[in-house]
């Protein structure tokens, strides 16, 4: 893949070796005890030492500009903008933040282990280059192509938020819904975000011709690694549809390429759909 070719993002910051933030354990017991000599509310001192801590106040910067790896993520999350601002009225895009270990967003915090992920809360995508080791290592994925489909799964999400489709299942979760099920809203919503990346993938192919042989093989052999089904089995020896929250590996490698063959959003119908 000649990613070169990509548009620089200026929305990508930098908070590798930064930390998680937040307060320890240790450091809420401190809290505990200090707000009870002073008769205040707890809660209130925690809140506050929390806003101390969030990430807003912790120094972000533009990655180093002989980063490759960060250079690479800056291209292909700018011919993320350059595509959904052509296909969404007043696309507002994510920022995306490199992290390294741990991470506090504006859902919590995470580690490394959770992998990329989007939080509607703050509307950012979270990566851990590390990540990309893992796909070659562990999950049988690699290539540039498929390190970019991983970023845009995630701007897919960015992009329900903004078209409310992810408000809709938050709103389902409040009433009690189990959005779990080979069937269930979190597949048919991973699902979605798999053919929105495809339907980037056709576009930013438009924009430069930049694919090269094996390329698409890849992202769908990626894809398929990360399904519910494949990554059961492999740590339990059994699948389990009742939990599965991401869809089999056949559905998400054919929901990226019915996005990529079409380059309609309207094509990720998931919710519609009676075949996932």
């Amino acid at each position: 893949m000649r990613w070169r070719l990509g548009t620089r993002s200026d929305n990508v910051v930098d908070r590798r070796g930064i930390g998680a933030g937040g307060l320890s354990g240790l450091g809420v017991l401190i809290v505990v005890v200090i707000s009870w000599f002073l008769g205040v509310d707890p809660r209130q001192m925690l809140g506050l030492a929390e806003q101390v801590t969030a990430p807003g106040s912790q120094e972000a910067h533009a990655p180093p500009a002989n980063d490759e790896q960060a250079d690479f993520v800056r291209a292909i999350l700018g011919e993320t903008e350059a595509v959904w601002s052509a296909l969404v009225q007043g696309y507002a895009p994510p920022r995306l933040v490199l992290f390294s270990g741990a991470v506090r967003s504006g859902c919590g915090r995470a580690s490394s282990a959770s992998g990329p992920f989007y939080c509607p809360e703050d509307r950012q995508v979270y990566l851990d280059l590390s990540f990309f080791d893992e796909m070659k290592q562990r999950l049988g994925g690699g290539g540039d192509f498929a390190y970019a489909y991983v970023i845009a799964h995630e701007v897919g999400h960015h992009v329900q938020k903004l078209t409310g489709t992810s408000d809709r299942l938050d709103r389902m979760r409040a009433s009690g819904t189990d959005l779990q099920g080979d069937a269930g809203p979190l597949v048919r919503l991973e699902l979605q975000a798999d053919c929105y990346a495809g339907v980037w993938g056709f576009h930013a192919q438009r924009r430069h011709q930049w694919l090269e042989t094996g390329d698409v093989e890849a992202a769908l052999n990626t894809a398929s690694a990360i399904g519910d089904d494949r990554l059961q089995r492999q740590a339990h020896g059994q699948v389990v549809p009742d939990s599965f929250t991401h869809g089999t590996s056949e559905q998400r490698a054919r929901w990226f390429r019915k996005g990529f063959s079409s380059g309609d959003p309207g094509s990720c119908d998931t919710f519609g759909s009676a075949r996932l």
